[in-house]
């Protein structure tokens, strides 16, 4: 046909070197053997296959098959050594920083107090927490193949500043990309953080094999992550997702609701008016404890969870309806397959709480999409900005058609 491209003998080769090497990452160490019966090659091309990676340090032999009848057979696995991918989680109050080896093996992880830091140290903030990282890996910024920064708000692709994101300071300085394209070595791509929070439930968690779904998000804010077939929906200035600032009944409207960091649904649901609603409920301020807005939040509704009865079961059930009131205005105009519920302020209140914003849910809209509760529940947006830089790098890495 015309406009299709050939399928040269390079390019096949190279399209089953990605198949295998798709396969070693799936399910670990492999035969050859089993290598061709998973993607129907014959054993003489098997072997070319593996001969060819090997040589190019793709792939390494890592033992023996064991416990089985016959000769024992040589097992392959992905080379993690051969590159290696960085992710940054960005918060006011910390930066987290983890490297992976190609295989997806965590090799070195680090944190950075940021609070208190001057707003113009934002390039000396990454650069140092990048440098921790590498150091607790045994690497050094040069062995980084690409790295991906999580933050709140989005970069707003025409004007390069970082928007919906006031409580982030230093960030929004319109040179601020280009200081740090200069400051760092290797590629670097910016994402949202509730985004990459549903990166990782996609690829690693409980939204896998749903090509639609919404994930909300409830920490320090309340966000939420669009995916349609599969890909992220980012909208036009990167906004798409950021609920907090959605208009709902049951709060008051908030005007000019990108200077005042909030909205509607941020102040019936947020984790600030977790504290409020206890109140309101007589519950004492030493049934609260005492932090940040996010820990206090997810303090009490880990307590309501547990107890589930009397104020707290009363707090369980504001909770839900308010967190289901802005849900409702999502899945109306989305129709998704799936909410996956996420952040540690809905986390913390387990199957009690998800039993009940899905029970709401039904009431308030007609789309009756499932609703589950988020399981990579360590450090998930660093955990999607590994996985995301992962596979571009594979993707460069893995090409041996070159």
């Amino acid at each position: 046909m015309a406009g299709t491209t050939p399928g040269t003998p390079r390019v096949l080769r190279a399209m089953n070197d990605r198949a295998a090497l798709d396969l070693l990452l799936e399910h670990g160490p492999l035969s050859r053997t089993r290598i061709g019966k998973l993607t129907g090659l014959s054993k003489p091309t098997a072997s070319q296959l593996l001969a060819r990676l090997e040589a190019a340090g793709l792939v390494v032999v890592t033992g023996t098959t064991e416990g089985r009848p016959g000769p024992s057979a040589q097992l392959y696995a992905v080379n993690g050594s051969v590159a290696h991918a960085a992710g940054l989680d960005v918060t006011p109050e910390r930066i987290r920083a983890a490297v992976a080896d190609i295989a997806g093996a965590t090799v070195g992880e680090f944190e950075l107090p940021t609070p208190g830091r001057r707003a113009d140290s934002v390039v000396r903030q990454v650069t140092d927490a990048l440098d921790g990282v590498v150091k607790a890996a045994g690497l050094t910024r040069a062995d980084v193949h690409r790295l991906v920064i999580g933050t709140p708000g989005a970069f707003d692709p025409s004007t390069g500043r970082l928007r919906y994101a006031s409580h982030l300071p230093g960030w929004h300085s319109p040179t601020l990309l280009d200081e740090l394209a200069a400051a760092l070595p290797m590629p670097v791509e910016y994402e949202n953080d509730v985004n990459l929070a549903a990166v990782a439930e996609q690829r690693l968690g409980a939204a896998q094999g749903h090509e639609n779904f919404v994930l909300l998000w409830n920490e320090e804010g309340l966000g939420a992550a669009v995916v349609i077939n599969g890909r992220l929906h980012r909208g036009f200035t990167g906004g798409a997702g950021e609920v907090g600032f959605l208009p709902v009944p049951g709060a008051p409207l908030v005007r000019q609701v990108t200077k005042a960091n909030s909205g509607g649904f941020q102040e019936l649901a947020g984790a600030q008016a977790l504290p409020r609603l206890a109140r309101d409920l007589g519950l004492a301020p030493e049934d609260m404890g005492s932090g940040a807005h996010a820990e206090v939040a997810t303090a009490l509704v880990a307590r309501a969870a547990e107890t589930d009865s009397g104020a707290y079961g009363q707090l369980l059930d504001v909770y839900a309806t308010g967190l289901a009131t802005g849900l409702a205005s999502m899945v109306a105009v989305l129709d998704p397959e799936l909410v996956v519920l996420s952040g540690e302020a809905i986390a913390a209140g387990g199957e009690p709480l998800r039993a009940r914003v899905q029970s709401e849910l039904a009431e308030l809209a007609a789309p009756r999409p499932r609703l589950v509760l988020g399981s990579v529940r360590r450090q998930p947006v660093l955990r999607g900005a590994l996985e995301n830089a992962l596979a571009t790098t594979r993707d460069e890495v893995f090409d041996t058609s070159r």
